[in-house]
């Protein structure tokens, strides 16, 4: 019995996992994001790996790229400028930092 409850508990995290990152992959694409950026490689802006590898994932650094994302930015990667999103909700931008933290 305990093999069977350990056994369902790995299936939900991993369909809440996927579910999760389908969600964020989805604004992301909707918010026009891969327009920049990929997941694996560097286009205009960094890939969203190298960004998960360059930032710890917490709290302070969710925070800080959020207000990025918010705001625009240049520098951190080079010298072409990141547009700003102000439009993009607190709550899509929050899966979206998760997501690319958890890359």
């Amino acid at each position: 019995m305990k093999n069977n409850s350990n056994f369902l508990l790995i299936l939900v995290v991993f369909f809440a996992t996927n579910l999760f990152a389908d969600d964020a992959k989805r604004l992301a694409k909707n918010n026009g994001c891969f327009a920049c950026h990929s997941v694996k490689l560097k286009v205009l802006g960094p890939s969203f790996i190298d960004v998960s590898n360059k930032y710890e994932n917490n709290k302070a650094n969710q925070i800080m790229l959020m207000d990025k994302i918010k705001k625009g930015g240049s520098g951190i990667w080079g010298n072409v400028p990141m547009m700003a999103h102000p439009n993009i909700s607190n709550d899509d931008l929050n899966l979206m930092v998760r997501w690319i933290l958890n890359l």
